[in-house]
């Protein structure tokens, strides 16, 4: 529900927001200007001698005015013709024109009315409004998605226009609540839809006499200029007319004959409330804040652009679930915990498939996870993809901190079915890591635990037909994989090694496909990718993709991939056999997870076999001369020295700083952990000085470096947990 009222004021009301903001932030460079430019007066000046200063050179003064800024203008009559100019407030003199800024005229009429008076104030009052709910929903969605106001500013994953989207609302939000709430206040005044507040001041009686200096007027000898508003000159030659007098404490009236102070309001909390909200809206008075407020503005149509790149994404990636029924009258509550989307598809299916058995059903993210709502539900059932090593995907975060929080168990019973790939060691860990916590809460279980092997309908089929035994239902679940949208590669050349040694693997290197214009502008499919990331191939006679990291990133004018035929394997078996001018079907999935980041830190790559792949695209990669240390795990350098040339000429043009290679089919076997363990004292030093750990390669390896890693670790008082908890230790295994 969050999300819609997040989505659906942002596209609707996306080009009204954009000009509300940048008209906004454009405006909140004027009072800082003006700051600049005003003449400013002296600490200690008067409100009576600044008045003896001007009233010689300015003899039909009507007004003295004191803006935010400090810039004082006098107003006058030269018979009868009336005139107006920027003072000097230590010589009294004029110091530049009063006329207002046309720009600055003419952007304040847009942003407040679109130069349709009362109609357009209106309109733009809508345009406030629905910023105001996007800031509320965007902050109630940053709050679910981090876990609570502590991890606020936490690490954020996954592709680069989503968290650009909230990289920018982390910081904007606040200035965009304030903004917004602000103007709304300032239009329902506008429309005299709030109190005036303004306390009234009866004209009191006069002495009749005229005349009296400004220097006998105790009440202006007393006020500060930084104070002053406004001082109203009594009408030339009417006894009984009055100086007005307007400061930030309140209005008063001064005898002009006498100079006593014969009336005075002090200024109302009402009046101090609305001008209050002024300041903060426009930054009159309030210049460091107004720029800020500005810049935050500025965020806006960045947010709008990344928003609906992010909206297109999903709809690309998550099928439409059709009749998806409030949370509240369903009686089956389907939470998805995704990564790439493919999650989605099953649940998809399921909820069609209940849905055509008589029953209501909402799906929506593990995130969503708000068993108070669940007013009709009788049982919540949870697909549940793994990301990683066994963490939340990116669907589910907050799920299992929300589920510790509660105080009981929810009273309608779960399943849980998990998503993975059974040759991974951490096969469906975080399912079973919401089975092990839904068990520990006390909460009922409707199913065991199931699971689903590399996406397979088979065995999703099986675990439909078993829960439609248990809720008394014919239950056929027969899925048809979504999958994203793919493009031909087609290979260009090709080395082999690992012959010798019973490890057949090929570099395979592929044509960089065409871009559509779509795709330049969106960064969809081929159009941007790093070292790093991962293809989907698809292979032939089976829905499945196989992934694979990247060797190489968009700029190095490739698509490169290792792989190691596999005994048995479908996929590895038929890139292997490829030759240049043969295609495969292909798409690409980003993993910003694994990037070596941006700055000068140390870089400590630490790879086997095929895990060299995305190692030595980050190494190609560092034209700025990083420090880059690979250690890299091969059987023998006569057959599996993969990118063995390329290396040397890396280092040599000082792209790679050290090479640590372990050789495990030679005379001394050794291992990369056992490399690691000779290289102690320098890993401690580089760890010591911040570098950052880069792990990638079968999960038997990982085991090893990590376990290596903690003996390393521990003289300095570290563990690897410490350096993932920091971001300065990450993997990509299979």
């Amino acid at each position: 529900m969050i999300r819609a009222f997040h989505r659906w004021p942002g596209l609707l009301a996306l080009a009204l927001v954009t000009l509300l903001a940048l008209s906004g932030a454009a405006l909140s460079v004027f009072p800082a200007a003006g700051r600049l430019a005003a003449p400013q007066a002296e600490a200690g000046l008067t409100v009576a001698t600044l008045a003896e200063r001007i009233l010689p050179v300015y003899h039909g003064v009507e007004q003295i005015r004191r803006a935010p800024s400090g810039q004082i203008t006098a107003y006058w009559f030269d018979q009868g013709a009336p005139g107006a100019a920027v003072i000097d407030p230590a010589t009294g003199m004029g110091a530049g024109s009063a006329d207002p800024n046309q720009t600055e005229r003419w952007l304040t009429t847009l942003h407040r009315s679109l130069f349709l008076d009362d109609t357009g104030r209106l309109v733009m009052a809508a345009g406030a409004a629905a910023m105001l709910v996007l800031a509320l929903s965007g902050a109630a969605l940053v709050l679910r998605r981090m876990g609570g106001w502590r991890r606020w500013f936490a690490r954020l994953r996954g592709p680069l226009a989503g968290r650009l989207h909230v990289e920018i609302a982390r910081v904007a939000v606040f200035g965009l609540l304030l903004s917004s709430a602000t103007a709304l206040w300032m239009t329902a005044s506008t429309f005299g839809l709030l109190p005036d507040g303004a306390a009234a001041l009866a004209m009191p009686e006069v002495s009749g006499q005229t005349g009296a200096a400004f220097a006998q007027m105790p009440t202006l000898a007393a006020t500060p200029v930084a104070e002053l508003r406004a001082l109203s000159f009594p009408y030339p030659g009417d006894a009984t007319d009055v100086f007005t007098l307007k400061t930030d404490q309140g209005t008063g009236y001064l005898d002009q004959g006498t100079g006593a102070l014969i009336g005075w309001a002090d200024l109302g909390a009402w009046e101090r409330v609305s001008e209050t909200i002024y300041m903060l809206h426009t930054g009159q008075g309030a210049v460091a804040l107004g720029l800020l407020l500005g810049l935050m503005a500025l965020g806006v149509p960045v947010m709008g652009a990344t928003g609906v790149l992010v909206w297109l994404a999903g709809r690309r990636g998550r099928p439409r679930i059709r009749g998806n029924q409030p949370a509240g009258r369903a009686e089956t509550i389907l939470l998805v915990g995704s990564e790439g989307g493919s999650t989605w598809g099953f649940a998809a299916t399921l909820h069609a498939a209940l849905t055509a058995a008589g029953q209501s059903v909402h799906a929506a993210p593990m995130s969503a996870f708000a068993p108070e709502s669940y007013a009709r539900a009788k049982r919540v059932i949870v697909l549940a993809a793994t990301y990683g090593n066994g963490d939340a995907p990116a669907s589910a975060k907050g799920f299992l901190d929300r589920l510790a929080a509660l105080d009981r168990a929810p009273k309608m019973p779960l399943a849980v079915l998990g998503f993975g790939d059974r040759s991974f060691a951490e096969y469906c860990a975080y399912a079973q890591a919401v089975a092990t916590a839904a068990q520990a809460k006390g909460w009922a279980e409707l199913l065991p635990l199931g699971t689903v092997d590399r996406q397979s309908p088979q065995d999703f089929a099986r675990w439909g037909r078993t829960l439609g035994d248990v809720l008394g239902i014919d239950l056929q679940l027969a899925h048809q994989p979504v999958l994203p949208a793919t493009q031909t590669l087609t290979l260009i050349s090709r080395r082999d090694y690992g012959a010798e040694v019973q490890a057949p693997t090929a570099i395979l290197r592929f044509a960089l496909p065409k871009r559509t214009l779509w795709q330049r502008l969106t960064g969809a499919g081929f159009a941007r990718f790093n070292a790093g990331d991962l293809i989907g191939i698809l292979p032939e006679g089976s829905p499945v993709p196989r992934l694979y990291s990247l060797a190489s990133a968009r700029g190095d004018g490739f698509v490169e991939i290792v792989v190691k035929r596999q005994p048995g394997g479908l996929c590895s078996t038929q890139l292997t056999a490829l030759e240049p001018g043969d295609t495969v079907t292909a798409f690409l999935r980003r993993n910003p997870g694994f990037q070596p980041g941006k700055g000068g830190a140390p870089l400590i790559l630490i790879g086997a076999g095929t895990g060299i792949g995305p190692l030595a695209g980050f190494v190609r990669g560092n034209a700025r001369h990083r420090p880059i240390h690979l250690v890299f795990g091969m059987r023998h350098p006569d057959s599996d020295f993969l990118y063995g040339e390329e290396i040397a000429g890396w280092q040599r043009d000082g792209r790679l700083t050290r090479l640590v290679t372990a050789v495990s089919r030679g005379k001394r076997p050794l291992y990369v952990q056992d490399a690691l363990r000779a290289e102690a004292a320098e890993v401690a030093g580089l760890i010591r000085g911040g570098a950052r750990i880069m792990v990638c390669g079968g999960r038997g390896m990982a085991t090893g470096v990590a376990e290596a890693l903690a003996e390393i670790l521990a003289p300095l008082g570290l563990t690897p947990a410490a350096l993932k908890a920091e971001g300065r230790y990450v993997e990509d295994v299979y």
